[in-house]
């Protein structure tokens, strides 16, 4: 966990996920958004609202990463995505998937990948 201040709500959002307590913090008009946003980026309301994610979201687009920076080294080739979790998308690693596809199902989860966490995808 990193003690860094511009990390803080973030932290306390991958606790949650990992705990399958995932939410976003939705403004009044529907818009979602993660922390550490204070602000809703479309709106401009600080009303925001914590919502569960749903237990399920569905791969929007992947990549394959071949060379990667020396702290992901050891992780080629892997495969990172851009799940819809309805008012949010999430990025994360796919993690049990072998082909990804558009439409695939994941659940979202938290890992340890070095010396941070990262959301990881796995087959939902």
């Amino acid at each position: 966990m990193s003690d860094d201040p511009g990390n803080e709500g973030y932290d306390e959002w991958l606790d949650a996920l990992a705990d399958g307590e995932g939410y976003a913090l939705v403004s009044p008009e529907g818009y979602g958004s993660l922390p550490p946003r204070r602000v809703c980026p479309e709106t401009g309301s600080t009303d925001l609202s914590r919502e569960p994610l749903p237990d399920s979201g569905t791969i929007e687009t992947y990549s394959t990463i071949h060379v990667a920076s020396p702290e992901f080294g050891g992780e080629t080739p892997y495969v990172t995505a851009i799940a819809d979790f309805g008012v949010v998308r999430l990025t994360g690693l796919c993690r049990g998937i072998e082909d990804p596809e558009v439409g695939t199902r994941v659940t979202a989860d938290v890992e340890a990948v070095g010396e941070e966490r990262s959301v990881v995808f796995r087959p939902g």
